[in-house]
C-alpha cells in the first residue's frame, strides 16, 4: 500500500481546513457582535449549576438561536424607541448614537447570562442593571420627569423584549410552537423583569398581545424616534464577513414589528419588498449562523448543568 495521500483526501483535508477557519472567522464575528464590555460571564462552570431556569425551561430553548435573537433584538429596540420616556432615558443617559452595536451587545450579554449563566452571575448581572437604573433619571422633551426603575417603564421595555423574541422564534425557528409553551416563556421570562423591579407583567401570550394594544396610545413616532433608527439602520457591524448578514437582520429586525409600529416609524412605504427578500434570506442564513455556533453559550451552559460536581 503506497504512503502517499490520494488526491481525493487532500482534497477532503483542504476542505475540511476550509470550513474550519470559515466557522472561526464567523464565529469571531459574531462573538463581536454579541460581546459587550461587561462582566466576563463564566458559562461551563460550577458543575451542575441549572443556572435561574434550567435547560428544560422554553426560554432556553428560544434564546439559543442567534440569528432569531438578533433580529428579535434589533426590532424590540425599534419599539421601545416609541415609547417618549423610555427613549428619553436612553437619549440623554447612553452613548447609542455613537455605538448602537454596544447597546445591542449589552443587551445580548444581559439575556444570555439570565438565561444560561450560573445563578451567581445572572443575580450579579441583574443587581447591575438595578444599579444602573437607579442612576438614570431626567426630565422628557415634554416635560415629564422620568426614571428607568419605573416599575412600568421597566415593564415596557420587557414586553417589548419578549414579544420581539417570541415572534421571531416563530418566523424563523419553530412556527408550530404550542400557544402553552409560548406561555411558559412569557412567564418564564417575567421572572427577570419582576427582579428588576417591574410590575403588572403580562406572562402569557394574551395578555402579552392584550398589553401592547392597551399601551399604543402612549407611544409616539417622536424626533428622536426617527434619529434612532436613522442610527440603527446605518450601523453597520466591523468586518467585511458580517457585513451582509448584518444588513440583512436589521432589516429582519423592521419586518418582525407590528405593521402598526412599522407604520409609525415610516417603514410601511416597501413592507411588501422587505418581506419578500428578507425572510427567504434569513432562512438562508441562520442555518450557516447555526453551524458555525457550535460552542455557543447555550451548548456550554447544557454542559455545565449535566456535569457531575468533584
Amino acid at each position: 500500500m503506497s504512503d502517499q495521500a490520494s488526491p481525493r483526501s487532500d482534497q477532503t483535508g483542504f476542505a475540511q481546513l476550509v470550513a474550519k477557519r470559515l466557522r472561526t472567522r464567523l464565529a469571531a464575528g459574531v462573538t463581536h457582535l454579541t460581546s459587550g464590555s461587561g462582566p466576563s460571564l463564566d458559562y461551563s462552570s460550577p458543575p451542575g449549576d441549572p443556572g435561574l431556569f434550567g435547560p428544560d425551561a422554553v426560554c432556553w430553548k428560544v434564546h439559543s438561536d442567534f440569528t432569531s435573537m438578533m433580529t428579535g433584538g434589533i426590532s424590540a429596540l425599534l419599539l421601545q424607541a416609541l415609547h417618549p420616556l423610555a427613549l428619553a432615558g436612553v437619549w440623554d443617559h447612553s452613548s447609542f448614537r455613537s455605538d448602537i452595536l454596544g447597546r445591542l451587545r449589552r443587551t445580548a450579554t444581559f439575556i444570555s447570562g439570565t438565561t444560561y449563566g450560573n445563578q451567581r452571575d445572572a443575580l450579579a448581572l441583574i443587581e447591575r442593571v438595578k444599579q444602573i437604573h437607579s442612576g438614570v433619571a431626567g426630565t422628557a422633551p415634554d416635560g415629564r420627569p422620568y426614571r428607568a426603575s419605573d416599575p412600568a417603564l421597566l415593564t415596557w421595555v420587557h414586553v417589548a423584549e419578549v414579544s420581539s423574541f417570541m415572534t421571531a422564534h416563530m418566523r424563523y425557528v419553530n412556527p408550530a410552537l404550542p400557544v402553552e409553551a409560548q406561555d411558559q416563556y412569557f412567564a418564564e421570562t417575567a421572572r427577570i423583569a419582576e427582579m428588576l423591579g417591574a410590575v403588572g407583567i403580562p406572562r402569557s401570550r394574551a395578555e402579552i398581545e392584550a398589553y401592547l394594544v392597551a399601551m399604543r396610545s402612549e407611544l409616539e413616532a417622536s424626533s428622536r424616534a426617527r434619529e434612532v433608527v436613522n442610527v440603527l439602520m446605518s450601523a453597520r457591524p466591523p468586518g467585511i464577513t458580517m457585513r451582509p448578514a448584518g444588513t440583512l437582520m436589521l432589516n429582519a429586525g423592521v419586518d418582525l414589528l407590528p405593521e402598526w409600529a412599522q407604520a409609525m416609524l415610516g417603514f410601511d412605504t416597501f413592507s411588501r419588498v422587505r418581506r419578500a427578500l428578507v425572510r427567504p434570506g434569513v432562512r438562508l442564513v441562520a442555518p450557516v449562523m447555526r453551524w458555525a455556533l457550535v460552542k455557543g453559550v447555550s451548548k456550554r451552559a447544557r454542559r455545565r448543568v449535566a456535569a457531575t460536581r468533584p
